[in-house]
């Protein structure tokens, strides 16, 4: 009775492994098909091949055919259009990394599994050598774009929202004073990348103005949008500031897992950054309306 619950396990294991392995081939070959860059187009394609090489050496044992997660291709494909090639085939390996796990649990019976534990690490290396995509190339921009649009209007907003007291007055404000900002801030990139050391980069100034400029007005808009919803400022001073976070804390997910940093640090400096100059600046404004008798 033992020996069948083992050799059920194992099975099981084998069948797991194998739907995998099938769901990965169409993953990488579709994501072959779409990028238009001829190496990894070669990569992608020759991963695709291993992983349906792999299927087929399950297949020998569970003696069965397997069909892929149909969901799990839609996912990444989709992602690989929305977020780039870079964010999805990371986020897919950190997958397939928990999946070594279960090539672990069978390895003993399986001598094969050894050498698709050496595939998978080898296309680990292989796609963070490979990849070269521009929204990457050009994250400091995002970064810079956001990161002032957060700090800066956030701030201003906070501060000048116990002065004013007027919900659509203090939105006109910060966005008329986050476009002028978001103006100054890509001619400043536009500047700095054609220029200096930004000139030994592969970075295009025309689309570094546009990438930093872009960033900064979306941010802007989210930030100043509970405005315009909500008539108490209080209450949209709070929806704001949870979007703030809300934007830091996709934005560093996003750059985290593309570019293998660590996203509690990078997401609380950001975060303690952009909450307490924004709290500092509610607080002036507070003495402010008190000290002058401001009031609008």
């Amino acid at each position: 009775m033992q020996n069948n619950k083992l050799s059920q396990n194992f099975k099981q294991n084998i069948i797991i492994s194998q739907k995998n392995e099938i769901t990965e081939y169409h993953i990488y070959k579709k994501l072959s098909e779409m990028t238009k860059n001829a190496e990894n187009k070669k990569v992608l394609f020759n991963i695709s091949k291993d992983e349906l090489e792999h299927y087929d050496t399950f297949k020998k044992y569970s003696k069965i055919e397997v069909k892929p997660f149909r969901f799990k291709i839609f996912f990444y494909i989709m992602l690989a259009k929305i977020l780039g090639l870079t964010f999805s085939l990371k986020l897919m390996e950190k997958g397939e990394a928990k999946a070594q796990i279960n090539y672990e649990k069978i390895i003993q019976s399986l001598q094969e599994s050894k050498k698709i534990m050496g595939d998978e690490q080898k296309h680990e290396s292989e796609l963070i050598n490979m990849i070269s995509e521009e929204k990457l190339n050009y994250a400091g921009s995002i970064v810079l774009g956001l990161n002032d649009a957060l700090v800066e209007i956030t701030s201003t907003i906070a501060g000048i929202t116990f002065t004013m007291q007027n919900s659509k007055l203090i939105a006109t404000t910060g966005l008329i004073m986050g476009i002028a900002a978001s103006l100054s801030m890509a001619a400043s990139e536009y500047l700095s990348t054609k220029t200096g050391e930004e000139k030994k980069s592969k970075k295009n100034p025309i689309t570094a103005l546009l990438y930093t400029g872009i960033s900064y007005i979306l941010a802007v808009i989210l930030i100043v949008l509970p405005y315009f919803i909500f008539s108490n400022v209080y209450i949209a001073l709070a929806v704001m500031l949870l979007t703030a976070l809300t934007i830091i804390f996709l934005f560093t997910f996003y750059i985290s897992v593309a570019k293998d940093v660590s996203f509690k640090k990078r997401f609380l400096e950001m975060a303690g950054v952009s909450m307490g100059i924004a709290i500092f600046t509610f607080l002036i404004g507070i003495v402010v309306r008190t000290v002058f008798g401001i009031e609008i």
